[in-house]
């Protein structure tokens, strides 16, 4: 069974959530500049991706982290955009006119109250969103691990855990070292996996946050859960040091 995500303390959502945040700002900027505009493929205008970078304040996709990559920003070089825009679509919050994207009066009805949709945000986006490169096939195959991830990631998290400390837990056959030069390819792909399926949407969410002060871009960083974790999750290791995989 999918493990039940439900706000039930009074914490600062826009705060932690990227996701969340990046949605509601999306909203206000298509009900205050008349629409967010559409090059004529249908992809988000440089207009409305350099604004994002400037303002989301997405970690690990900041404008400086994105313009240092390139000069010119399209929607496809923030990949976030890609999943807000996805889910703003999904959940039926905007709408396309012509060359614009519009608010719905749903999506009003979001940027009034944006806690108030958390829940559908979160559980859509953790346990049904198809990301770049996956099926729904992939997606359907996780659901029965969602409990043994999020369990494990409860205990390890409580003092910060990195990739491979997880991993070690997970996959004991294979051996993850601190140098990537010595992974098997093997053990190399269940990472990379791991990294963009389980621990990426849940930093987007806002339930983990990476710590990478000092490090350098292909270093791992460290995960810590938020406030928003223990807000919106109640696990069966809630009250265990440790968890056995099952």
């Amino acid at each position: 069974m999918l493990p039940e995500i439900e706000l039930l303390a009074d914490v600062d959502v826009l705060a932690l959530s990227p996701l969340l945040r990046g949605m509601l700002m999306s909203i206000s900027y298509a009900e205050t500049e008349g629409g967010i505009g559409l090059t004529a493929t249908g992809a988000m205008n440089r207009k409305f991706v350099h604004w994002a970078a400037v303002h989301f304040d997405w970690p690990g996709h900041t404008s400086d982290d994105l313009y240092s990559v390139s000069k010119v920003l399209n929607e496809a070089d923030m990949p976030p955009l890609l999943v807000v825009r996805d889910m703003l679509s999904l959940l039926r919050l905007v709408r396309r006119k012509k060359d614009r994207l519009l608010a719905t009066t749903l999506g009003r009805d979001f940027l009034a109250r944006p806690q108030a949709f958390f829940n559908l945000i979160a559980t859509d986006y953790l346990y049904a969103y198809i990301h770049v490169g996956q099926t729904q096939h992939d997606v359907r195959g996780r659901m029965r691990w969602w409990h043994v991830f999020l369990n494990l990631i409860n205990i390890k998290a409580e003092a910060g855990c990195s990739l491979n400390d997880l991993l070690n837990e997970l996959y004991p056959s294979e051996s993850y070292p601190v140098a990537a030069a010595e992974m098997t390819v093997e053990a190399w792909t269940l990472k990379s996996e791991f990294r963009h399926d389980i621990i990426r949407p849940l930093c987007w969410l806002g339930l983990l946050h990476e710590d990478r002060e000092g490090l350098t871009i292909l270093q791992d960083g460290t995960y810590h859960k938020t406030p928003l974790w223990a807000a919106c999750l109640k696990l069966e290791s809630d009250m265990q040091s440790e968890f056995t995989l099952h």
